[in-house]
């Protein structure tokens, strides 16, 4: 994911969580907002943000590489919005005993809830 994807000041996660909306699963919260300042066509930002609880930093790092890779499968996303993805406690222990493939779905069910919510939304 290059770095222009990747929300990485503090003020764009603050106006992601306070303007967002957001779901949840288990093991993962994700919050998205619509950018205002986005001229239409600009692919989606994500923030990712793995706190503490989860594990110590190589553990934290690992986990990031991870999401990011899965995070760029997800194509379909729509466009010219911001994106934070919080890793829950125990996330990085399942991940190490399920694998890959399951991380991948766990991050899938959470952007699919999302998609959902998004869609009935617009519908409303």
């Amino acid at each position: 994911m290059e770095r222009r994807h990747r929300l990485s000041r503090s003020r764009d996660f603050e106006a992601v969580y306070r303007k967002g909306r957001s779901t949840s699963s288990r093991f993962l919260v994700l919050y998205w907002f619509e950018r205002e300042s986005c001229s239409g066509g600009e692919p989606p930002r994500l923030g990712i943000a793995v706190p503490k609880q989860v594990g110590g930093a190589v553990t934290r790092n690992r986990l990031k590489r991870q999401l990011r890779e899965i995070w760029r499968d997800h194509a379909a996303l729509p466009e010219g919005k911001d994106y934070v993805l919080i890793a829950r406690a125990g996330l990085a222990e399942a991940a190490a005993a399920q694998g890959f493939a399951w991380l991948g779905e766990r991050v899938s069910e959470v952007v699919d809830k999302a998609a959902g919510l998004q869609r009935q939304r617009v519908a409303s």
